[in-house]
């Protein structure tokens, strides 16, 4: 009797002991639980808006299950030997993207922001068969990525605003972007106001040349420029420098009539002044002068006036697509 109790006993403790060893083999290859990657996410994200996944972490929280949120992953390369000379504009705009999110009164733990870098997760690029950066994905809380799931950035560019535009698509959450405040334009314009009145006072008794038409005609022209150029939505809506385009190199212009880029708005101002420079030289050139110099004049002011309204009119057809009219370039 007492030998069957020692037996029992025995063959208990192994069944425990099995069970206690598939359990744990059963863990490791589940990984964490979902309670588990909730709580380490929202962690994580109490230090960090922006998430920074490697290899193993992508696989963890984004691509195993369970799950019950969505990621919006951004695939990068920001080292400069990899020069990706987009990927840091894109970068400083997604997380403005993610601050603006975490502090946001619709921040929860249903959506987190992530991204993985070339140098630090170079297989998942392999895993998603990615062969370019930057790209922008959002991950569902269940089933695998769809098309409509890779934000198509050639078309809407990757501003803070495209990006949220993207996410409320896909996710229903919409954010309110809030971007830091920028100094730069008020310093600036304190700078400028301080040359201008220290310039004044220097020439305090000879203001002669406050009544030089010319001087006010140029200042004119230059307001003209800088507003038509679009400088003044770039003040407000804070736009990139240049963006990707289709084949992989750097667009200077936007693809899109409803969107530009800071580059863009430099390349419209020079195509405007050349035109106005043309138009003037061929004014001039009908005022007495010499038979030659006015023929050179008109010559020149016409070439100018003909490529860069023929330039100006591509950029146009480039940005309202259908636009059926063209002039020496396509």
């Amino acid at each position: 009797m007492r030998l069957l109790h020692k037996t029992l006993l025995s063959g208990l403790l192994v069944v425990a002991l099995f069970a206690i060893y598939a359990a744990a083999q059963s863990k490791s290859k589940t990984g964490l639980s979902l309670s588990e990657k909730v709580q380490n996410l929202v962690d994580m994200n109490a230090k960090k808006p922006l998430l920074r996944f490697n290899g193993p972490k992508f696989r963890e929280y984004v691509k195993s299950a369970p799950r019950n949120y969505s990621m919006i992953v951004m695939l990068t390369a920001l080292a400069p030997s990899r020069q990706c000379q987009i990927c840091r504009h894109a970068h400083d705009e997604f997380a403005i993207v993610a601050n603006s999110y975490r502090f946001s009164s619709t921040y929860s733990n249903k959506l987190f922001f992530a991204m993985v870098d070339f140098d630090d997760g170079s297989e998942v690029f392999q895993l998603l068969r990615l062969n370019t950066a930057p790209v922008f994905m959002h991950f569902p809380a269940k089933g695998k990525p769809k098309g409509a799931d890779t934000m198509d950035i050639h078309r809407v560019g990757f501003a803070a605003d495209s990006i949220a535009k993207f996410v409320a698509e896909r996710t229903d959450i919409t954010i309110r972007i809030f971007r830091p405040p920028n100094y730069s334009g008020t310093v600036a314009m304190i700078t400028l106001v301080a040359l201008v009145g220290s310039f004044l006072y220097i020439r305090r008794n000879n203001l002669e040349f406050l009544y030089n038409k010319n001087l006010w005609g140029a200042i004119a022209v230059f307001f003209c420029f800088a507003m038509i150029s679009g400088q003044m939505w770039n003040h407000i809506r804070g736009p990139p420098l240049v963006h990707k385009s289709q084949n992989g190199g750097v667009a200077y212009i936007h693809g899109s009539s409803q969107g530009q880029l800071v580059v863009e708005t430099y390349i419209v101002m020079f195509l405007n002044a050349m035109i106005v420079l043309g138009m003037i030289l061929l004014i001039e050139s009908g005022t007495p002068k010499a038979h030659n110099k006015n023929r050179i004049m008109a010559m020149t002011g016409l070439v100018l006036l003909t490529v860069f309204f023929s330039f100006l009119l591509s950029v146009f057809r480039s940005k309202a697509q259908g636009y059926p009219y063209s002039f020496l370039f396509k």
